[in-house]
């Protein structure tokens, strides 16, 4: 009786359901990103009982606008997990760019990404590591960055259009990968959001 009324208080103490430590993989319970403003823990939520709630758990938008994306945005295009992504969030050579308004930015974005909306993106390409020319962008050499895009998830098409848009103004297609999860699945997994 005393182990029950123990364990029922440590819940009801901590306010969740702690019985399993989630890891992101079995080998790695959080991994450290620089951002801007310091370094920045990305792990799971530790309440076992959690579930996505809001936006984030609605399953069934209207098409269009919000049809379900291709795998691959574009040819030469690598789409990418969640593992991936955290990988690229820790390389110095790599940037991470959240494609989303800037409303849905302001709502929680994944730490260590760059807000390049997917209505700029295409022209701001220089800070990518391009050079501007007269018809767009020449993004050759060491100093163009690898990136990888993402939006809101699976039925959202920022991404994918700025994945698009930057290849058409000269961005090469095998430096983008793309996470196609976006933040419905990094929010259904539990990972850390920004404010």
């Amino acid at each position: 009786m005393q182990k029950i009324l123990t364990a029922t208080a440590l819940v009801l103490m901590t306010g969740g359901a702690f019985a399993d430590p989630v890891g992101i993989t079995p080998d790695m319970m959080s991994a450290v990103v620089e951002t801007p403003s310091g370094p920045v823990e990305i792990s799971r939520i530790q309440d076992n009982a959690n579930e996505v709630s809001g936006e984030w758990a609605q399953t069934s938008r209207p098409c269009p606008n919000f049809c379900i994306q291709p795998m691959t945005p574009a040819e030469g295009v690598t789409t990418i997990g969640e593992l991936e992504l955290i990988a690229m969030l820790q390389d110095p050579d790599a940037m991470v760019l959240d494609s989303r308004v800037k409303p849905d930015f302001d709502g929680g974005a994944i730490p260590g990404a760059v807000h390049m909306p997917y209505t700029e993106a295409a022209d701001r390409l220089g800070e990518l590591g391009c050079e501007p020319d007269f018809e767009g962008f020449i993004c050759e050499g060491d100093q163009v960055k690898t990136v990888a895009l993402y939006c809101n998830g699976p039925w959202c098409g920022q991404s994918p259009t700025a994945a698009r848009r930057m290849i058409e103004a000269g961005f090469p297609a095998e430096k983008i990968f793309y996470y196609r999860g976006g933040m419905q699945v990094w929010r259904m997994l539990g990972l850390t959001v920004t404010e």
